[in-house]
């Protein structure tokens, strides 16, 4: 059976509906404001690309995660360079958190930047509450591989975190 071409506007509504998974991803694999745009661009054509592709067998969230990790991955892995963090300065987008939440928040993410590439992309699926189910299915592995490999990213986010703390004056 041959793919039917996309439709634009489902497409379009799909990406605005969806777009917090791209954000968070970028925001994780990218050095900066820049590097992000380009890599949302690069995942939304990916994910055009491989639209007509979709078989509908898993939810469409778990499909786009796939796409958006693999292809930030390989934009990665691609332009060889390492991914690091770069200060949120537009986290403010979040309306009822407090001060001390907002450094907390960039805490972890500054921490979640200085994981390997697989790590990050399992935190960030647990933090975006998925199963253990979903993560496996997402990252083409088993449920107990999730469950172990989210036991060390815990610890190492922990010791992380810690030895930032230490290190503030």
């Amino acid at each position: 059976m041959t793919p039917q071409k996309p439709n634009k506007k489902d497409f379009s509504t799909l990406i605005e509906k969806n777009q917090s998974i791209i954000h968070k991803i970028t925001m994780v694999y990218t050095n900066g404001w820049t590097d992000r745009e380009d890599l949302f661009q690069e995942i939304c054509l990916q994910l055009w690309k491989s639209y007509p592709n979709f078989r509908e067998d898993a939810k469409i969230t778990t499909w786009m995660y796939r796409v958006a990790l693999n292809t930030a991955i390989s934009t990665i892995r691609r332009n060889s360079k390492a991914p690091s963090f770069e200060p949120l300065r537009d986290f403010d987008r979040i309306d009822d958190e407090t001060q001390n939440d907002k450094e907390q928040l960039q805490t972890l993410y500054n921490a979640i930047s200085k994981l390997n590439r697989i790590d990050k992309a399992i935190i960030l699926l647990w933090l975006e509450e998925k199963s253990y189910d979903e993560i496996a299915a997402i990252m083409g592995t088993s449920k107990k591989n999730v469950s172990v490999k989210l036991v060390r990213i815990k610890r190492k986010l922990e010791e992380l975190i810690t030895n930032t703390e230490i290190q503030k004056p």
